[in-house]
């Protein structure tokens, strides 16, 4: 089972690459150096392991994505691709996803957990990339609540198993959306955790997402490095990312000493911290 929950904010991923070929030619324009601080190691990386490997749902979106204005709030395609491999390694079955743009990350997690399993999507985006979804056959797996995250969180944590009018939004996708709030014991239950929200709120969705991940399972956060910017002087950033520098600086700074976890932040993409529940 795979949860997406729509919280209604839009972080840019300063450093994201979407492309629409592989030769590179007609995206150019809105390329980013990323973190490499290079165009052709990017570029490089990209072409000759990210895109050769890149199912073909997955591909379809991104090019999508490259013809919306908002085109770099979307997951950094090899990212997508390390969270896949994380997704795998620990073969997880319930997962639970924090912010949504067109769906990048979320098909992705549909297309890497097994088929029993459920996510949720935003009814704001679903029309990007549900066609898409159903033509990769996974829309079975697709559900969503569409709220603020950390009241979600919370009543996930209460297991309460009541729906409650005008609180939370489910998609038409399946008769199995409200699977989730009838289980007893979510406390510890769920394999993996993504995390692409406000940054203002990463602290508060880390305390309830250790609770609800289970021991050995995963939390993993994006833009966790803020286009580099959490290493300059705060004179050097600009005004419109300095609170959410800030947010961040305060997590990495956090979750760097926190001994319920092991940690590992891989520069992929804008950064991304990969937290393993140890207790």
């Amino acid at each position: 089972m795979c949860i997406c929950i729509s919280t209604g904010f839009c972080i840019i991923c300063f450093s994201s690459i979407y492309l629409k070929s592989m030769d590179f030619t007609t995206a150019e324009s809105f390329l980013h150096e990323g973190l490499l601080q290079s165009f052709e190691l990017t570029k490089y990386i990209l072409k000759t392991n990210v895109y050769p490997r890149e199912p073909s749902p997955l591909k379809e979106l991104r090019e999508v994505t490259a013809k919306h204005p908002g085109k770099l709030m979307s997951t950094a395609p090899d990212t997508g691709q390390l969270m896949g491999m994380l997704l795998k390694l620990i073969n997880a079955k319930k997962t639970i996803e924090i912010g949504v743009y067109t769906g990048y990350s979320l098909l992705l997690t549909a297309l890497s957990i097994p088929h029993d399993a459920m996510v949720f999507i935003p009814i704001g985006f679903r029309f990007i990339s549900l066609p898409i979804i159903q033509k990769a056959g996974v829309e079975h797996k697709i559900n969503f609540i569409e709220s603020q995250a950390l009241p979600v969180l919370d009543k996930l944590l209460q297991n309460l198993s009541t729906k409650y009018p005008g609180f939370f939004k489910f998609n038409q996708l399946n008769s199995s959306s409200f699977v989730l709030f009838q289980q007893k014991d979510n406390e510890g239950s769920f394999d993996f955790a993504f995390v692409d929200a406000d940054k203002e709120n990463y602290l508060n969705y880390h305390e309830r997402l250790l609770k609800l991940v289970k021991v050995g399972g995963l939390i993993v956060f994006d833009n966790t490095l803020w286009g580099g910017t959490v290493a300059q002087p705060e004179e050097a950033v600009s005004e419109d990312r300095k609170e959410s520098r800030r947010s961040i600086i305060e997590f990495n700074n956090s979750v760097s000493i926190d001994q319920r976890i092991e940690i590992a932040l891989a520069p992929s993409g804008d950064g991304l911290t990969i937290c393993r529940r140890i207790r």
